[in-house]
């Protein structure tokens, strides 16, 4: 089979308008105000955000991950890939371009399972980029674990009552709704009885116990949050999708994420990497360049290599969802790309910090929010060993015992076949 992952030349074009959008326009925000992305506009952000956003909708590129009919260009996986890669280096493109999660995810499956009412009220505003949404599933004795989740809606006539706890909440802090995932039916599998329901976030009853940061940020700013659902009604029509199909619908809202995700991580190391060769043809020790040194040397070829394969496996794996328009088809390289995600991160920006030295691990260079990244990387969307079980259990998928005692690729086994071979012919 032929894999092409090549763009039309109008594409390519696009391509190289985004790059330097990014790098002339989007990195001041990086700059000046860091960590403030999700936040709500101010009068200082909010005339520069707004018309940066406005220059990205002339361009036809906000939401490119949504179809036509919603506001997007309809760009498949491939195309996506290539735009995240380059949005990956900046903190605030994400947000700019309309693809920043959770609202892409939540975005999207909403446009999926929303219904009319639904789709006007929640998703109209996220795709205007006006709004900020939470996606609330992980619960803290849980962690990720569906099987475990213990949040319930109970029916009470035209209305459901959640209760229970869910941690690290995304975006809670700014959103203006949040999905929650909750048991709606403690009888069946909890693959076949949870429920999403759509609820604004000032609902009575929904309470924010604390904001919950990440490695290093400052609690006050952290932006997932530990929720309490203190008997939260909401009216029946808040269910998103039909009762039951929670994790149907959240395992669609994964999936491209994770290859989003991957890209943008690409997009990082790429960074990392050109800081990296930067560093080594700058400084010189011992009368010579680092870049001359052969563990220096070693280390960039290492990190090209690694980067290069992992780039090349996500758009072989963004090329097959185009293909086949069936994430479960391909959900063992899925699984594969986010295992490998936090990885690759991680040994690319440690060997480039570690080589700046001093100045690496200082609050002067960037290196300290990547870094800490392939932490929270290796956790987001599923932590990383339950992504390496569904790629085992993909690869023994169909596979056989050995016939006899000894394997098939048994020499001695295999060589008196061989004779019997040549024997016959």
């Amino acid at each position: 089979m032929t894999w092409d992952f090549r763009t039309e030349p109008e594409f390519e074009e696009k391509l190289e308008w985004i790059r330097w959008f990014r790098a002339e326009r989007v990195e001041p925000l990086d700059l000046l105000h860091p960590g403030r992305a999700f936040h709500p506009l101010d009068d200082e952000t909010g005339p520069v955000v707004r018309a940066l956003k406005q220059q990205v909708r002339d361009q036809g590129l906000w939401a490119p991950h949504l179809g036509p009919e919603l506001g997007g260009r309809g760009f498949g996986q491939v195309k996506l890939a290539l735009i995240n890669e380059i949005l990956g280096a900046s903190s605030w493109a994400p947000v700019i371009f309309g693809t920043a999660a959770p609202d892409t995810g939540n975005a999207e499956i909403i446009a999926r399972y929303g219904t009319e009412e639904q789709k006007e009220r929640y998703l109209q505003p996220l795709l205007e980029g006006e709004c900020f949404s939470c996606f609330s599933m992980t619960e803290p004795h849980a962690g990720s674990d569906p099987t475990m989740f213990t949040t319930r809606a109970v029916r009470d006539g035209d209305e459901w009552v959640i209760t229970g706890r869910k941690y690290f909440s995304s975006n809670a802090r700014t959103s203006r709704f949040v999905i929650v995932m909750a048991v709606t039916n403690p009888d069946v599998s909890a693959y076949k009885g949870m429920s999403m329901f759509l609820v604004p976030s000032d609902t009575p009853g929904v309470r924010v116990e604390r904001h919950v940061g990440t490695l290093g940020e400052d609690p006050e700013e952290g932006m997932h949050a530990l929720i309490s659902y203190d008997g939260v009604r909401v009216p029946a029509d808040a269910l998103l999708g039909g009762e039951g199909q929670a994790f149907a619908i959240a395992q669609t809202r994964l999936g491209g994420g994770r290859v989003h995700h991957a890209m943008r991580v690409v997009g990082q190391c790429n960074k990392a990497l050109d800081m990296m060769a930067e560093r080594a043809v700058s400084r010189e020790t011992q009368g010579s360049r680092l870049g001359d040194k052969q563990l220096v040397q070693a280390d960039l070829a290492d990190s090209y290599a690694q980067l290069a394969q992992f780039r090349l496996f996500v758009l072989y794996t963004a090329w097959q969802i185009d293909q086949y328009n069936d994430y479960k088809r391909v959900k063992k390289d899925i699984a594969a790309i986010k295992f490998l995600t936090p990885k690759v991160l991680h040994d690319i920006v440690y060997r480039s910090m570690h080589l700046h030295g001093a100045l690496g691990v200082s609050n002067e260079m960037p290196f300290a929010d990547m870094w800490t990244g392939a932490a929270v990387m290796a956790v987001v969307d599923g932590p990383t060993e339950v992504h390496k079980i569904t790629v085992a259990r993909e690869v023994l998928r169909g596979r056989e015992a050995a016939p006899g005692l000894w394997p098939t690729q048994h020499l001695p086994t295999r060589r008196e076949w061989a004779r019997k071979q040549l024997e016959d012919m």
